[in-house]
């Protein structure tokens, strides 16, 4: 389905500069765009791209439409961010060319007498929804999705199939919630009742029960099995646009700030509060009961064990590097030990001689 350059325009706002009705009906990169496509530079170093492109038109920033050395026979549309830009038109692409779901129940769900579900929504096969739940307006739930008692799903939400949302959860308007993620699941809560030592010890494990919810805000993103612990006493709590990645394990009782990314694999332990436009990368760790402040940024792989409470960007995982050199700075670590005995041992001896060598 193709739109009009001024179409677009009209949608999303910016400027077209040429052909208003200049038609695209898609997008591409600016090497490889064709005339019936929508191109953008979002990185100035690929400017020179811009003169030799043969997309339709190209999303452009101000400034870089401004060192062009020619506009001539081109076609822009000029917004400040072209990289959001080009995002939002692809959702638009995206919404015109989706088959439209007609609203209603599947004969196979299950849907409790008491729960709430709006007529606008639309409710796969097999889903479960059980006692006293809310299902808002225009809200899709896909295949085998279940939805525990008192839980709400707010308008506009979007649950892919195999989601699974435990009893006394909230989540906001506009959620999306990808395959296989668990939400409101029992926090990792165990008191130790062990008497005795070794061969000797005897007791076990006593589980805490879980008894608070999940609280997750408006245009939240969650990524395919990731799991969302409930509280013990008080919510997990997912602020507005918080965007989640697969397979991230949230503790329960923690805080996620608004506007805050996290990526794949990373594991954040209970009681955990993290600040507002923070980005987490892959595979990081976070201890529990710590805080992050607001724009902390934690890079691949690292581990956090204290409280982060300024902005900025924190690392402690080891680069990859060659295995034999790998092996050469692990032998140095194992003797650090030693090494700073010997250079105790030395700053003594100094110290006795006053200072002479």
């Amino acid at each position: 389905m193709a739109l009009t350059l001024g179409q677009i325009a009209q949608r999303l706002g910016g400027e077209v500069v040429g052909d208003a009705t200049l038609e695209v009906a898609g997008l591409a990169p600016l090497d490889q765009a064709q005339a019936h496509q929508l191109a953008f530079l979002a990185n100035p170093k690929y400017l020179s791209q811009v003169d030799t492109t043969q997309a339709g038109a190209v999303l452009i920033a101000p400034s870089d439409l401004d060192k062009l050395a020619s506009r001539a026979g081109r076609t822009f549309i000029v917004t400040a961010n072209p990289y959001a830009y080009f995002a939002r038109v692809a959702q638009l692409f995206i919404d015109l060319a989706a088959p439209k779901t007609p609203a209603g129940v599947h004969p196979s769900a299950v849907v409790d007498p008491s729960a709430q579900v709006a007529a606008s929504a639309v409710i796969g096969p097999h889903v479960v929804i059980e006692a006293a739940a809310v299902v808002g307006e225009h809200v899709r739930l896909d295949a085998n999705v279940t939805i525990g008692r008192g839980t709400s799903i707010g308008e506009g939400s979007h649950l892919y199939p195999n989601v699974t949302v435990y009893h006394g959860c909230n989540i906001g308007p506009r959620a999306i919630v990808h395959a296989g993620a668990v939400i409101g699941s029992d926090g990792f809560g165990f008191a130790p009742d062990f008497v005795g030592d070794g061969d000797e010890r005897t007791g076990s494990w006593v589980k805490i029960p879980q008894v608070g919810g999940v609280t997750i805000g408006a245009d939240v993103e969650i990524g395919a099995n990731t799991t969302i612990d409930r509280g013990a006493m008080a919510d997990t709590t997912i602020e507005a646009c918080v965007k989640i990645d697969n397979l991230v394990q949230i503790g329960h009782n923690c805080k996620i700030g608004a506007y805050t990314v996290i990526a794949g694999c990373a594991g954040i332990a209970g009681s955990t509060t993290i600040g507002r436009h923070c980005m987490i990368g892959g595979a990081v760790g976070i201890a529990g009961h710590v805080t992050l402040a607001d724009y902390v940024i934690v890079t691949a792989k690292s581990g956090v064990s204290k409280s982060l409470l300024k902005p900025g960007i924190y690392t402690s995982a080891f680069p990859a590097v060659d295995h034999a050199q790998w092996n050469k700075s692990a032998a140095l670590m194992r003797n650090l030990d030693k090494l700073r005995e010997r250079i105790k041992a030395l700053e003594t001896t100094l110290a006795q001689r006053g200072g002479e060598v």
